[in-house]
């Protein structure tokens, strides 16, 4: 059923493009009742207008925070037209129906962005704006409430076919974009409240997000997915390549996990099905990535390489000659791009924008969500304790927490075997632990020339409940190892690592990954 359009309310933050909806409400004589700033605009690109002030016989108050919050307002919102009760009462009132309301919220969630500042943060939450919103789109049926200017060309539109009317799809459809809105606005604030009282996980939840992009397919192609962010970015900028996957995104941000937390401008990493299978830090980027592909190449074909510096053409060239689905860099030169966007499937992502940030981690299964805090914690050596009778070197202590620093992003259980700061064998997801060591060491034996004066070193996720692992690694050349303490055994462990001459350093917290 379509609804003629004879008043409309207009208040607005983002006044871009509204010179079109002018164009259009002028067009049907649509009479505009409008509110402060929005009122001296649309004056002022000489159209007319009535304040709300002059309409509802009030003067705004308490420094604009009581405008809109007005009985004549809400009840030629609300009124049903096709209730006769309804109209006698508007008439009693002589209160006159209105058709359209035009409204964009206070940014608050832009504050928030440019000021720590705890009063103007509040300032701008939107009271009326929302209020407004919410009683248009529950009247749906007789009103037509836009949200956004891109709303704005599609209403023409509806209101060109329809001769100065909307069409009941159309506000529908706008009525369920303005509740999705007022739910988003109210989630962004209530996520900053909770944060600063320091109540992350409150009794109700919401989750706000904003779509970025409709992926081409979740984990298998029967399956559909999109992803969200809680800004309008993702950070990460794809420059060419097909349309990323589900699988895609997440072995990116798997990547791109462990690549932020590496010294700038020297890391690697390979990423296969979300694991690492090489990291390496070198101050030749060149060959950082070498080392991190020798790690184990065969794993790497079809993977996903971040380099945490800028892609140059010599790194493009080798990159170059491997099969893979997505390159991640700290930005790309001219001659690099040119080298692999010959490579028509291949994603290259710009990630030289994306900012750290610690939000919480989100899995959802059978109608239910596990929230849990970032396990991005800075690594600090207090943190740490060594153990043994023989002590590490700086060097090899600091290679210690690389070879940890990687197993923490590595699916549990975790063991990870490094030399010189540079990943030579991986062992992950494996229900037992003594299994993860095993393929670690089978990795590097597999594709590492080691001798003997070499420095091995191994990682764990979690504590060794016995020291069959521990055995395991040291018998195939690994000589310092780094856990967290917690089992009932360590003293055992300790004993055994100085019966081997092994240096052994506790970390005091652990890193599962599942």
């Amino acid at each position: 059923m379509n609804k003629k359009i004879k008043n409309a309310i207009i208040s607005l933050s983002d006044k871009s493009e509204i010179k079109l909806i002018l164009q259009i409400l002028k067009k049907y004589n649509i009479n505009i009742i409008s509110s402060g700033g929005t009122s001296k605009e649309i004056k002022k690109l000489g159209y007319k207008c009535r304040e709300v002030s002059e309409y509802t016989k009030s003067d705004e108050i308490l420094d604009g925070r009581v405008k809109t919050l007005h009985p004549k307002l809400y009840a030629g919102i609300l009124s049903k037209r096709e209730n006769q009760k309804h109209k006698n009462e508007l008439n009693k009132n002589n209160y006159e129906e209105i058709d359209l309301v035009i409204v964009n919220f206070y940014p608050f969630e832009e504050t928030l962005n440019v000021t720590k500042n705890h009063g103007e943060i509040i300032e701008n939450i939107d009271i009326g704006g929302p209020a407004l919103v919410r009683a248009s789109a529950k009247n749906y049926n007789d009103i037509t409430v836009l949200t956004s200017p891109n709303h704005y060309k599609e209403f023409v539109i509806d209101l060109e076919k329809n001769k100065g009317s909307t069409s009941l799809e159309f506000r529908k459809k706008l009525s369920q974009e303005a509740f999705n809105l007022t739910a988003y606005y109210d989630s962004v604030i209530s996520e900053y409240l909770s944060v600063q009282n320091k109540n992350y996980f409150t009794q109700k939840k919401t989750i706000y997000g904003n779509l970025i992009e409709i992926l081409r397919y979740g984990e298998n192609p029967h399956q559909k997915s999109a992803i969200y962010s809680r800004s309008n970015s993702l950070g990460i900028f794809q420059l060419s390549g097909k349309k990323l996957s589900y699988n895609n995104y997440n072995d990116i941000y798997a990547a791109l996990n462990i690549s932020q937390t590496l010294p700038k401008n020297t890391g690697t990493v390979i990423v296969k099905h979300a694991n690492p299978c090489g990291v390496s830090v070198n101050k030749s980027n060149i060959e950082s990535y070498k080392e991190a592909l020798g790690c184990d190449p065969v794993s790497a074909f079809g993977g996903i390489v971040s380099c945490n510096f800028r892609v140059t053409k010599k790194i493009a060239q080798e990159l170059n000659k491997l099969f893979l689905e997505v390159i991640i860099g700290n930005g790309f030169d001219t001659n690099s791009l040119k080298i692999l966007k010959k490579k028509k499937n291949l994603r290259l992502i710009d990630a030289s924008k994306l900012k750290q940030q610690s939000f919480n981690n989100i899995k959802s299964n059978l109608d239910s969500m596990l929230f849990q805090s970032i396990d991005n914690k800075i690594f600090d050596s207090k943190n740490f304790k060594v153990v043994s009778k023989v002590k590490p070197t700086k060097k090899v202590f600091n290679d210690l927490l690389f070879a940890f620093n990687v197993c923490r992003n590595v699916q549990s259980n975790a063991i990870v075997l490094t030399k010189n700061s540079t990943t030579v064998g991986i062992g992950s997801g494996q229900p037992s632990r003594l299994d993860s060591c095993k393929i670690a060491v089978d990795k590097m034996k597999k594709f590492q020339k080691i001798n003997q004066n070499d420095m091995i070193l191994g990682a764990s996720d979690a504590f060794f409940p016995f020291v069959d692992g521990i055995e395991t690694l040291v018998q195939n050349g690994v000589s310092a190892i780094i856990q967290p303490s917690g089992s009932m055994r360590d003293k055992e462990i300790i004993k055994f690592a100085d019966k081997l001459g092994i240096i052994l350093v506790f970390s005091k917290t652990r890193h599962f990954k599942h």
